[in-house]
Parts: C-alpha cells; sequence; structure tokens
C-alpha cells in the first residue's frame, strides 16, 4: 500500500480489516481459538482490534517474524502444547476479510482425511511463463487455479515441514503449502473451492473494491422470522424522521408490528422540521420521556429539488441543503447521548446519485455524497461507545417524493418502499457500522432478485 499503517489496521465498512477477518473465525462453529500475528510494532493496535471484534476465541497476539516463513514457525511455536496429531491449524492472510463460513467448513472437513489443504479459484486469465520478459511457456490454464486462504494442515504435517524446511540453507517459500509440497513430496495437498470474493486487500485499488463487496453482501442478509424480528424489537423504542410517507412510513409500521414503540415524526403530520435542531431535540426527548430509551433513530426526510443549479432559486437552494445535510448532523448530534445509553444506531439514508454527481441533481446529490461521508466518520468517532450507524442507498424507489419529481413511471422499474423498509430493519438488528447498504430490485451478485 505505500503506507507507514499495516493493511491489517486500514478500515474498510467502518471496521479495520483485521476486525472484519477475526470476526469470520470468531463465527464459525469449528473454529475453537485464534492466535493473531502481528508487526511487532503494532501489537497494541491488534489488541485493540480483537476487543472492538468481541472476539473470545482470540487467546493471544504475538508479534510476527521477518518472513512469513518466519512468522508460521513462530504460529507453531505458540502451539507447542497442543497434541500435534489431533489439531488442525488454518492458517489466513489477515488482509482477506471476506472469507465466507462454507469455505472454512469445507477445509475443516477435508482436514479430517487429509493432512494438508489448500484453497484456489480457477484462473479466468491465461497465465504466461517468462524469461527476461520473453514468453518461454502458456500452461494449459484448465490445470492452473489461483491460491488462496486458509491453508490447512495437521499439526503434526506442518510441524515436521518446517523442521525438514529450516536445515535447507536455501529454504525459501511464499506459503505454507508448498513448504508441504517440497519437504513432505509423499503428503498429498488437497484442493478446496475457494471464491472470487475471497480476496486479498494488495493494492489501493483493492480497498475500494474490497468496500464495494462490503455494501453487497450487507444488502443480501437474509430476513429474520417473524419471532426473530418480535425478539429483537420488543420492548425497543425506534424514532423516525419523515414517517408521514414512503419509506419512513413503512419502516415505522413494519417495526410496530413487531413491538417496537415507533414514534414517528414529520413536516405535515407532527409540525417537525428536521432542520431545526430544537425540533430534532423536542422530538427525542418527547421518545425519551415515554419510554426511557431510544435504540433507533432513522432519518428518511429528504428534498429532490431538480434543475440547473443556476436557475434554482437561492432560498430553494438554501432548504435543500437545510433539510439534505444540515439535517443529518443535526440529527446525529442529538441522537448520539441516546443511543450511547442503549448502544443503539442511527440510520441515513443516501442515493445513487451520491457516487457521480449528475446534471440537474447538483444539490441532491453533493448532499448525499456528504452523508455517506459523515456516516464513515462518525462509525469511527463512536465506535468506542458502541454507537453503530450506517446509510441506506436504494435505487430508485417509488415514494411520493419521487413521482412528484418524475411523475408515474413503470411500477417494475422501481423499488416498492416496503423492500426497502425490510432491508431498512434487518440493518438496524445487524452489527454493522459504518457501511452504506445497496437496496438493489436486481441482486448483482447472483444475478436474482433481491427480496
Amino acid at each position: 500500500m505505500g503506507l507507514s499503517t499495516p493493511k491489517q489496521l486500514l478500515k474498510i465498512a467502518g471496521k479495520t480489516i483485521l476486525e472484519h477477518t477475526l470476526g469470520v473465525f470468531e463465527e464459525a462453529p469449528d473454529v475453537d481459538e485464534i492466535i493473531v500475528l502481528m508487526n511487532p510494532g503494532f501489537l497494541q493496535d491488534a489488541a485493540d482490534c480483537v476487543r472492538k471484534a468481541g472476539c473470545t476465541k482470540v487467546k493471544a497476539v504475538l508479534p510476527g517474524g521477518t518472513s512469513r516463513n518466519a512468522t508460521t514457525q513462530l504460529a507453531l511455536d505458540a502451539l507447542a502444547d497442543h497434541p500435534a496429531e489431533t489439531t488442525s491449524v488454518l492458517f489466513h492472510d489477515a488482509v482477506r476479510p471476506l472469507l465466507s463460513q462454507r469455505i472454512i467448513r469445507d477445509c475443516v472437513a477435508a482436514l479430517r482425511e487429509h493432512r494438508a489443504v489448500d484453497v484456489a479459484i480457477p484462473s479466468a486469465d491465461t497465465i504466461i511463463q517468462v524469461d527476461e520478459d520473453v514468453i518461454v511457456d502458456v500452461p494449459r490454464r484448465a490445470n492452473l487455479r489461483r491460491g488462496q486462504t486458509p491453508q490447512g494442515f495437521r499439526l503434526a504435517t506442518i510441524r515436521d515441514a518446517y523442521e525438514k524446511a529450516w536445515r535447507d540453507e536455501n529454504f525459501e517459500a511464499t506459503d505454507d503449502c508448498t513448504v508441504v509440497l517440497r519437504y513432505l513430496p509423499g503428503t498429498p495437498i488437497y484442493v478446496v473451492p475457494g471464491d472470487e470474493h475471497n480476496m486479498k486487500v494488495t493494492e489501493p485499488v483493492d480497498m475500494f473494491v474490497a468496500d464495494k463487496l462490503f455494501q453487497l453482501a450487507s444488502s443480501d442478509a437474509p430476513d429474520l422470522t417473524e419471532d426473530e424480528y418480535a425478539e429483537a424489537l420488543g420492548g425497543k423504542t425506534m424514532v423516525v424522521f419523515g414517517a408521514s410517507q414512503g419509506i419512513g412510513l413503512a419502516i415505522a409500521e413494519l417495526a410496530q408490528r413487531f413491538g417496537a414503540r415507533v414514534f414517528g415524526y414529520s413536516r405535515g403530520a407532527t409540525r417537525t422540521h428536521v432542520e431545526r435542531p430544537e425540533d430534532v431535540a423536542g422530538a427525542l426527548a418527547q421518545a425519551y420521556s415515554a419510554t426511557g430509551r431510544v435504540d433507533f433513530v432513522v432519518n428518511t426526510a429528504g428534498i429532490l429539488r431538480i434543475g440547473r443549479l443556476d436557475a434554482i432559486d437561492p432560498d430553494a437552494i438554501e432548504e435543500a441543503l437545510r433539510v439534505n445535510y444540515l439535517a443529518p448532523i443535526h440529527i446525529a448530534r442529538a441522537s448520539y447521548p441516546y443511543l450511547a445509553k442503549t448502544g443503539g444506531q442511527l440510520l441515513l439514508y443516501t442515493s445513487s446519485s451520491y457516487t457521480r454527481g449528475r446534471a440537474d441533481y447538483s444539490l441532491y446529490s453533493s448532499a448525499k455524497a456528504a452523508t455517506v461521508n459523515l456516516t464513515q466518520a462518525l462509525a469511527d468517532e463512536w465506535s468506542g461507545d458502541k454507537v453503530r450507524i450506517n446509510c441506506i442507498n436504494p435505487e430508485r424507489t417509488s415514494t411520493p417524493m419521487r413521482t412528484a419529481a418524475f411523475g408515474q413511471e413503470p411500477p417494475h422499474t422501481l423499488l416498492s418502499a416496503d423492500q426497502v423498509a425490510r432491508t431498512s430493519l434487518n440493518v438496524l438488528l445487524s452489527g454493522l457500522t459504518g457501511q452504506v447498504i445497496d437496496v438493489r430490485r436486481e441482486d448483482p451478485l447472483s444475478g436474482g432478485r433481491s427480496g
């Protein structure tokens, strides 16, 4: 990356890469213990990541070596008291935070029959062999795979391979399966199918790709059952700004159906103006006074002004900026003390136009881009107090605000407010923070319909 900070400590989707990766193994039923090896100068940072991730399986955070092989040996040393024949160990790149539970399950299952396991995917590209920048061979692509991690071993096998390797004065290997292949040549290495999403964050562009994959994966989270929704929302208090119509109304009705105490505010129904700090403060105080808590705050209020910037009335510009950007700031400031008491979440909304400003959308798209940055910044500021904040990015949605701006459109081209509300509720009940969650009619990861 060319940075002074280790890649593992860079943030994607509201958490450090290390926190994301630790969370995957923490959730894996087949994983009993986790050991973290880290650049010696950043051991405390790694320990802080373990604490923030709430990882109870982490048994040690240890200094790594000067090479990958030396680091593996330090890990093996840390496992000296484990029975070699009955212990299986997975070595995983901490900068592969999108590892799936399926791969972990497959690796553990394979180690019941095999002594060494690798993870790999087919190569979509032709691989060439060169000598001094001249092609000398083009291997058959059907026989080639791109290696990933984790790599898994019986502890006795990988320990034996390294004991032999260190006796070789020319020993050097880029991964642990290579060590077994070279120094225990009679040991078959079984290959578990990997996943294109199990990418390694190496170059700066990888940060952007991984962040987008987190967005898409978050929106694909399965719905809870009716009983699970009721259990999660029972006794909780939700405040919804913009609750009189569209997405805000759909969220309020859905949460109320599952037992939440919902307080809905809007300009039309309650004369609550989100651009007025005193109105926002009064609404939150009212909900807290009635229930003694505020667990979720949702802001769907917005104004869509379409037209050339030089042709829009100055008063209309001021109003749009106050409602679309200053209001989220006021709501965030006023909500924080309440959410800090409950470990709650603030949910904001952006627009697909935030990624690239569009003609006639300059006010709206720029405010929505600012809302995304606000979400990511506050996720960092609030993480120590367990207050979460996320941002929903729905595709074109059938709402009164959109109809007023564009007129009637073919229903099949729009998301429904209920679809966005369901995803919003899933995010509110998740452990996510600092994420921008896409909601689409078509799921880009599977090619099917998103629910």
